[in-house]
């Protein structure tokens, strides 16, 4: 057993700890655990005593699969949420380090019981981990779970500063009009506008921490020369083929919800990590329903919007007279409280239902939902493509624009809604999505990505052939 475990490849896993993050990385786990790795899953030291809590659950022990954590440097009442996310990113640089390396002196310290560790995957905003790697010699590739526009987004970070868009010169910049300012200077993404990069750009602040912490983060992986991404190449190609000049490996593994299926099969379904129970009452609700005739609502883990926002999509969605599941997060909306009318859940009685955590993969597969109200996260975007469902688009933050507006204008596969929200607009969309003529439209083009996004999954598609290659450099020590 000491030989076999010593000649084992152990591949330390480390996502960003939010939710979004942890389950791309888990699934990308449990591949590499499929081709014979030993795995430890690194969460935060916050986040599985949340899990554990939340879900009175202890994870299953799975040969060759274990779970270990280090520090975010949040003290323990911090909540964590997207108001966070600054303080989470200027911390988890020192004590995430350190922490990290402690981690991997004890692992390679518990030898003959465990293989020594051969490779690190770190999610690219956790890139303090490729600088331990580098420490002690050993192999690290970093996995980036935002899409490749995403990711070309981020890219040009450096242009604006350059270019004399970054910081904005003052708060109107906001308001005016000037988000509207086309960028030229990248061909693949031609007549991009401001508003449509990752939103840390729009600050008059140049030490803004979001925007400087994710430009540091994509330049520290620009130097190891190699990256992971969940997509698949004729969702991205032309950005894909931009990326590709500037890295040496580009592993487009996606979407991997579909390529853990047909690897991994029902293996491992034991081991989850979501940070919110999903409740599955949903599912026989939902088996209750014609096919195609249930609009899902979904903003993710980390969205928050206002009561006014909140008012005005529960009335739009009222009106629209078309049946719902809506997932309200208990911290969705800022500053308070979620308060839905008892006169709201008479309107809604029978055709409308209100959860706090769904399975999400479970419910976009099921027949009976026809559409998806999204913030446009990329995981709710690739599993929405997988599942053939087209989307209604609210993006709120990060390159959550750059996805809604190639969902909307590239590919063709979803109708985006204001920013502000109104109930009008929101009641029209709706009915647009599930019966109108462009409705019909995004149906057919999101079910030809589903297709493709079928092949690239298939033994000998790009995306398969792409895993295999990065399994190779893995195994070969190879990963830069």
């Amino acid at each position: 057993m000491e030989l076999i475990q010593k000649q084992r490849p152990h591949a330390v896993c480390v996502p960003l700890p939010a939710q979004g993050h942890i389950n791309p990385m888990l699934k990308l786990a449990k591949l590499l655990h499929s081709k014979g790795f030993y795995i430890t899953f690194v969460h935060s030291e916050f986040n599985l005593l949340k899990l554990m809590k939340a879900r009175d659950y202890a994870h299953p022990s799975v040969e060759n699969f274990q779970f270990e954590t280090i520090s975010d440097g949040l003290p323990p009442d911090n909540p964590r949420g997207i108001l966070d996310l600054p303080s989470l990113a200027s911390e988890i640089q020192v004590d995430g380090l350190n922490s990290f390396r402690e981690l991997i002196k004890k692992l390679n310290d518990s030898s003959p019981r465990l293989p020594p560790v051969s490779c690190i995957v770190a999610d690219g905003v956790m890139s303090f981990c490729m600088q331990a790697a580098k420490e002690i010699d050993i192999p690290g590739i970093t996995f980036f779970t935002v899409s490749a526009c995403g990711m070309l987004g981020y890219l040009q970070y450096d242009h604006l500063i350059e270019k004399g868009y970054f910081p904005l010169k003052d708060e109107s910049c906001l308001s005016n009009g000037y988000l509207d300012t086309k960028i030229e200077w990248t061909p693949s993404m031609g007549g991009i506008r401001l508003r449509d990069l990752p939103t840390f750009l729009r600050t008059t602040n140049p030490d803004d921490i979001m925007f400087n912490y994710n430009n540091q983060c994509v330049k520290n992986v620009l130097k190891t020369g190699s990256l992971i991404l969940n997509t698949f190449e004729d969702l991205e190609q032309e950005v894909l083929d931009v990326l590709k000049t500037k890295f040496s490996n580009v592993y487009t593994i996606g979407p991997l919800s579909m390529l853990w299926e047909k690897l991994c099969g029902p293996k491992l379904e034991s081991i989850e990590a979501s940070l919110w129970e999903g409740d599955e009452r949903c599912l026989e609700w939902l088996d209750s329903k014609e096919p195609r005739s249930v609009l899902y609502v979904n903003f993710g883990s980390l969205v928050i919007m206002t009561p006014r926002q909140l008012s005005e999509f529960a009335c739009g969605l009222a009106n629209s007279k078309y049946s719902f599941l809506w997932v309200i997060r208990p911290n969705l909306v800022d500053g308070g409280s979620i308060v839905i009318s008892q006169d709201f859940l008479e309107e809604i009685r029978g055709r409308g239902l209100i959860l706090d955590w769904c399975p999400q993969e479970k419910v976009l597969r099921h027949p009976s939902v026809g559409g998806f109200l999204t913030h446009c996260g990329w995981n709710s975007t690739l599993e929405s493509i997988s599942y053939g469902v087209p989307m209604i688009c609210w993006p709120f933050f990060a390159e959550q624009q750059t996805n809604c507006l190639y969902i909307c204008t590239q590919w063709g596969i979803g109708m985006e809604i204001d920013t502000n929200v109104e109930r009008q607009e929101v009641e029209g969309l709706v009915r647009e999505l599930m019966e109108g003529k462009l409705g019909i439209e995004v149906r057919e083009k999101i079910e030809e990505l589903k297709k493709r996004a079928d092949r690239a999954t298939e033994p000998g598609g790009s995306s398969y052939v792409s895993f295999e290659l990065l399994i190779e450099n893995l195994t070969g020590k190879n990963a830069h």
